[in-house]
Formats: structure tokens, sequence, C-alpha cells
């Protein structure tokens, strides 16, 4: 049986030409009839409610979708040894930040720490610690958390009330930040932090700086450095601090 095809010359001229339906062309024609098949056979399956998310309308779509994550809430447990000599657990309760109209948006937690090296066995009783800051051979651990840069601007004064507020709930902080750069501070002490959520960018010298994203952590050796919050989420970053001797 033949077929007229209309084919295209490279003289620009149209021809005329008349052929029998070739392998290829059963072969496309058998493809399209499975492919009309399965077509059938996804229709099928809708009706039948196996495209679930296909015949959902788009509120059920959009609740089914993950939001955005949230920043953690900390919570903390503490562990000691009773009388018996077992280890039990002291407590275990949601950490309360501390916050001072002087840094709006940010969030302190100092969960625990010593002046003085830790001493075993332990009941698990917090010490007391006279400033934020260690002092040589003590240690502090906890968390900060920084307010995105899309917040609310609101120019804090540093009226006297702000500044004894301050030194009463974050003993130190002001003694070490610099007054004519903003967050920038020295500290005699290694830390070692962690970005739990967001991203920071952690300044230095000379302006270098780096971005820190979740799970990166940095080993600060005394250095003068501050942190920034550029993005459009807070940055929770936990710290462990070891007091040290600067010697130079």
């Amino acid at each position: 049986m033949g077929k007229t095809l209309l084919t295209y010359n490279a003289g620009d001229r149209f021809g005329v030409q008349t052929c029998r339906i070739s392998e290829g062309a059963r072969i496309v024609s058998g493809t399209r009839r499975n492919f009309i098949e399965s077509v059938g056979v996804l229709a099928a399956a809708a009706a039948a409610g196996g495209l679930s998310e296909a015949s959902a309308s788009p509120q059920q779509l959009d609740s089914g979708r993950s939001e955005p994550p949230k920043a953690p809430e900390i919570h903390c447990v503490v562990t000691g040894r009773n009388k018996a000599g077992k280890s039990v657990i002291v407590s275990n309760a949601p950490a309360k930040p501390v916050t001072v109209a002087l840094f709006p948006g940010y969030q302190f937690y100092r969960l625990w720490g010593s002046d003085s090296s830790p001493a075993l066995p332990s009941d698990g009783t917090p010490t007391s610690q006279s400033g934020w800051f260690p002092a040589r051979n003590g240690y502090r651990f906890g968390f900060f958390t920084l307010p995105p840069a899309t917040s609310t601007k609101i120019e804090p004064i540093a009226t006297p009330a702000a500044l004894e507020e301050v030194r009463q709930k974050l003993p130190g902080i002001l003694d070490a930040l610099e007054p004519d750069h903003s967050g920038m501070h020295t500290t005699d002490s290694v830390d070692f932090d962690v970005v739990v959520f967001g991203e920071v960018v952690m300044e230095l010298d000379d302006g270098a700086e780096v971005v820190l994203k979740a799970g990166d952590c940095v080993i600060q050796n005394g250095t003068r450095h501050a942190w920034h919050n550029r993005s459009s989420d807070k940055c929770v970053i936990a710290f462990s601090l070891v007091g040290a001797e600067r010697k130079g």
C-alpha cells in the first residue's frame, strides 16, 4: 500500500513523493498506541484516587508543603551525682534568655560556668560567676541570638539606666566592647563557637570577613572580632569560653 508524502528539496521547491510505509513508521504508530493506552491507565488511576496530588486542591497542596525552618528553643539538661554515687538528672527545663534595652532583638543565655577549674564529682549545683566572660582557668557555656538585618532598626539610647541594666544583667560586656566600632571586642579567652541556626558574618582586623552558616564553627583564640547578622532571619550561636592568660 502506498502513501503520499510532502517533501522539501534544497532548491526551495516542494515535491510529491510516493513511498511505502517504513518499519520506522510502524514503530512510531505502535508507540502512539502505547502512549494512548498509558494515558488511559493514568486517567483510570486518577479517577480511583491513585493520583492524589494531581487531584488535590491548591489549598490541600499548600497545607502539605513544609514551612521554613524556625530557630530552635534552647532547652538545658543538667546532670550530677547523688549521695549514692548514681548519675541523675538535676534539672531539665527551657532556658530563659537575658534581654536588655541597649541591645534590642539580642538574646543571651549563660547556662553554665565557673571562675575556676571544674572539680568532680559534682552534684550539679551551679557555681556563682562574677562576669559574663571567664577569669583565667574559668569557663562559660551558653548561647546568644542575633536579630536579622531586616528587623526594625531602633537606635537605642545609652541612658544611665540602660547602661546600668547591661552592667547588672551582662557584667563585663560593656568593658569588652569598643565604643567607636560597633560590636568589635576582645576577650582573654579561647572561644569555641558553633552556628546552630541561620548565618552570621564574623569580622576580624583590617575588614577581613567570613560567612558562617548552620553547622560551621570557629575557634576564637583571643582575637579581636565582631558578629554581624546581614540575613533575613535570626542567628543562634552556641559558645564555650575558656579563660586564658594574655601575656602580650
